[in-house]
């Protein structure tokens, strides 16, 4: 990447301060900085970073006042948390994308591949797959008989797509992830041992997911286990079979869902949440990282602990524990007082 600060401020919509001419060639957090280094100050306490270690562009925002003399070019706009993330756009669609088939592939004669399609070393796209115009398969990643991914979707590197699966449109799957798994089914039975229940459905990705690395989604039982459109999961997350996970909803490392169980859409979960089987999560909700959840949970709602409580009744027993030891020193008065008379 090399631009001048101009280019930049008519990509952000930004008004200039200083050199419009200056060249930047590398992104930077703002305690870095440099020369050629452009950057951003969304948070007034990393101000100081901008006189001891200048970058050379910095986007800041429209009222931003400099306590000191700046050699530093700003680019004043509404939001810079916002306009870098654009910026983060313009610089990774800069890098060059890989192209081609490799001869090291290994690709069903019935499979359709469409045009302008990578797939890399050692990936296996077996019978009956589809893969969509513009599309990425890494090296070593797998796509099992009769599944079917969509257009512009990228497959980093080892990721197992198990058969029947359906991967939508501008999806991003990270490396290690399994898609398609058997989900965990057992019957016990009658001498105590267990007899695995078959696993006949499959999985479906809508379009605009992010699946994150060694994440495990399973196969229904029967029918599917849905990711909705817009959702986005972080790295190591397991979802059971049958799981829903309504549109846009974010859930964040280490949560596991078990079966059957409904998310709603526009949801945050937090890390290392974890959510038994056959409930339904309503819309908008909102889940506090390391959270058990036990029951429904109902639209617009706060979950806080394990077991887990909406926000207000959260807040009563954090006040509570703080008041424990006093209440304890409180009834050991009185049980003294009584024992007394």
């Amino acid at each position: 990447m090399n631009f001048t600060a101009k280019q930049i401020a008519t990509a952000i919509d930004g008004d200039i301060e200083g050199n419009p001419e200056i060249s930047v060639y590398k992104l930077s957090k703002i305690e870095e900085g440099g020369e050629g280094a452009i950057t951003f100050l969304a948070d007034m306490k990393f101000a100081p970073f901008l006189y001891t270690n200048p970058a050379a562009v910095a986007v800041v925002n429209k009222d931003f006042k400099p306590e000191q003399t700046l050699s530093t070019t700003l680019i004043r706009v509404d939001d810079p948390r916002a306009a870098f993330v654009k910026i983060l756009a313009l610089y990774q669609s800069m890098k060059p994308r890989r192209t081609g088939i490799s001869e090291r592939a290994f690709i069903a004669a019935d499979a359709v591949i469409g045009e302008n399609v990578y797939v890399g070393d050692f990936a296996l796209i077996e019978a009956g797959v589809t893969v969509g115009d513009n599309t990425a398969i890494y090296p070593h990643t797998v796509i099992g008989a009769g599944s079917s991914v969509g257009r512009n979707t990228t497959i980093h590197y080892g990721v197992k797509i198990y058969e029947d699966s359906v991967i939508g449109n501008h999806c991003i799957i990270h490396g290690g992830a399994v898609i398609g798994a058997d989900g965990f089914g057992f019957a016990l039975q009658a001498d105590r041992h267990y007899e695995k229940i078959e696993q006949t459905g499959n999985v479906v990705i809508e379009d605009h997911v992010e699946i994150g690395a060694n994440t495990t989604i399973d196969r229904a039982t029967m029918g599917s286990t849905i990711i909705r459109k817009g959702a986005k999961l972080d790295n190591l997350i397991q979802i059971a079979h049958n799981v829903v996970i309504g549109e846009n909803t974010v859930i964040v490392s280490q949560t596991g869902i078990a079966g059957s169980t409904k998310v709603g859409k526009n949801c945050i979960i937090g890390g290392q949440v974890g959510i038994i089987d056959h409930l339904t999560i309503g819309d908008n909700v909102k889940i506090a990282a390391q959270s058990g959840i036990g029951k429904d949970v109902a639209d617009n709602m706060m979950m806080f602990g394990a077991p887990a409580v909406d926000a207000i009744a959260h807040k009563k027993i954090i006040i509570h524990t703080r008041n424990l030891d006093k209440h304890v020193k409180r009834i050991d008065a009185l049980e003294k007082k009584t024992s007394n008379m």
